[in-house]
């Protein structure tokens, strides 16, 4: 009977994992394979002529670069200027913590509010069902020459305009909009994780007079520290994948030879040798690798400080 029930189990996931397979795991495999490959042309065409470790050379910058790429071509990694691998890490570094820490303040004063509370909670959440294009524009639209933000404060800074305006207004401008535009999912979480945690332990420190500053540190964020680590985990993946952001918010192709700064991510990077096709599949796919790997590593070292560090 138990055996017969294993195969109906099996039977009911099998779609699912066909379609996992398909769509996910050979994806993987076929770009690991395509980064190693030399003179991969297209996926139509086929395999490449050999075995190489040149494209990780080509991306990272230590082999030079195929000449018929032109002058043109974005950099992945650079120590000298702005790179897809420096602007990713940079967005990732600054945009992570800052908008975690402000989602867990902002839930931890909606928790403490009893008037209006989910008026607020509703505020703080309509960002996140809208568009991201349209925020973004919405934004480009603000930091203008002739945009409010520099009315305000009486600048006249050139923050996203499409010329004049620098890699650190527009990386400036392309945090602050990720921070905003990240806040409402984080504030959703946090504040469902603070409506699952036991009153008694409210109770308790009431009893002892305990400041609230005191019972937020000793008592919500050690409960709170599941939902602290998800949130980073998740935050950090989708950081190193940001692309939407830059589409969204400067709305334009980017180039080292227009008068713009260099705004591109990795996944821009991925994208932008795909498109071009021909033998920059072979660098995009090591581009994708070198991703994964990164991500792995962040994701490996977070989950082993949660061991020592998260309370379930």
């Amino acid at each position: 009977m138990e055996r017969k029930n294993n195969w109906k189990a099996w039977l009911y996931l099998a779609p699912a994992l066909i379609l996992m397979a398909l769509f996910t795991f050979f994806p993987l495999i076929n770009t690991f394979i395509v980064s190693f490959m030399s003179d991969y042309r297209s996926y139509s065409l086929g395999r490449g002529t050999g075995f190489t470790f040149k494209n990780y050379g080509v991306v990272l910058g230590f082999v030079a670069r195929d000449p018929s790429v032109g002058t043109l071509d974005k950099t992945f990694f650079s120590l000298t200027g702005p790179s897809a691998l420096t602007n990713t890490l940079l967005i990732t570094f600054v945009t992570v913590p800052i908008s975690v820490i402000l989602a867990l303040v902002i839930s931890l004063a909606l928790n403490h509010i009893k008037p209006l509370k989910k008026f607020f909670q509703t505020i703080f959440f309509m960002p996140y069902v809208t568009n991201v294009i349209a925020v973004g524009l919405v934004f480009a639209t603000l930091f203008q020459p002739a945009g409010i933000i520099n009315k305000i404060f009486n600048l006249a800074t050139k923050w996203v305009s499409p010329n004049g305006s620098t890699w650190g207004t527009c990386m400036f401008v392309l945090c602050l909009y990720i921070v905003w535009n990240a806040l409402p999912y984080k504030i959703l979480i946090f504040t469902s994780g603070l409506q699952g945690i036991d009153q008694q332990y409210y109770d308790a420190a009431k009893i002892d007079s305990t400041p609230k500053w005191k019972t937020d540190l000793h008592i919500t964020l050690p409960l709170l520290s599941p939902q602290i680590l998800y949130i980073t985990v998740t935050s950090f993946i989708g950081a190193f994948k940001e692309y939407n952001a830059v589409i969204g918010l400067l709305n334009r192709n980017y180039s080292s030879s227009a008068n713009v700064p260099d705004m591109y991510t990795v996944v821009y990077y991925i994208y932008d040798k795909l498109q071009k096709g021909g033998n920059q599949i072979q660098y995009a796919s090591a581009a994708a690798v070198i991703l994964f790997v990164i991500i792995m590593l962040i994701t490996l070292v977070q989950m082993q400080v949660s061991k020592k560090k998260v309370v379930y």
